[in-house]
């Protein structure tokens, strides 16, 4: 039997993701947020509110990187959800991560975190909070990737996010094949 609670964010897994942006004196700033997902082949849509710092600071440049949280880096990531940058503290120094400005787009990528978009803006609705960017490049560190140079998910170590009991869960097992297993049923 089914229980009923609402309108609520409950759905698995939500990724946790970083989103990072330099303000209008070039200082790096990031973010948590978990509301967000790719929304075409080459775009992210994000809900963000517009007393963000980095919602300020994606307007101001029209770009931002958006980064996979990891196991290694869940207090830092974390971190970046419950400060806020409007106070003025540099929250990537704060968090002693490392910061390299992104060779496509005017936003900074996290060395700490191996995988990353890089995003311009396409647009943002105030009232709905939607955030979209063009992803331009996709940035991954070598030290997550397999022989065939794709990503070892056990390498990486991404987390999500469990809105019902406030943890980071971490993306690990392999469970089936996509595109094949589903043959069989056809």
């Amino acid at each position: 039997m089914r229980k009923d609670f609402g309108v609520k964010t409950y759905i698995y897994p939500q990724p946790v993701l970083i989103i990072a942006t330099y303000d209008e004196n070039s200082i790096p700033n990031a973010m948590n947020a978990a509301w967000g997902g790719i929304s075409e082949e080459d775009q992210i849509t994000i809900c963000i509110s517009p007393d963000h710092k980095t919602t300020k600071n994606i307007l101001l440049n029209k770009a931002f990187t958006v980064s996979s949280a990891t196991k290694k880096y869940v207090s830092e990531c974390d971190y970046f959800g419950i400060e806020s940058g409007n106070k003025g503290i540099n929250k990537i120094d704060k968090a002693k991560m490392h910061i390299t400005k992104s060779k496509f787009v005017n936003a900074p990528l996290i060395d700490e975190l191996p995988l990353a978009l890089e995003c311009e803006l396409i647009s943002y609705d105030e009232q709905s909070c939607i955030l979209k960017g063009e992803i331009i490049n996709v940035s991954i560190d070598e030290s997550i990737l397999n022989e065939n140079n794709k990503v070892d998910i056990n390498k990486f170590e991404p987390i999500s996010f469990d809105p019902i009991n406030l943890k980071y869960l971490l993306v690990k097992d392999v469970v089936g094949n996509a595109f094949k297993d589903g043959i069989k049923i056809k």
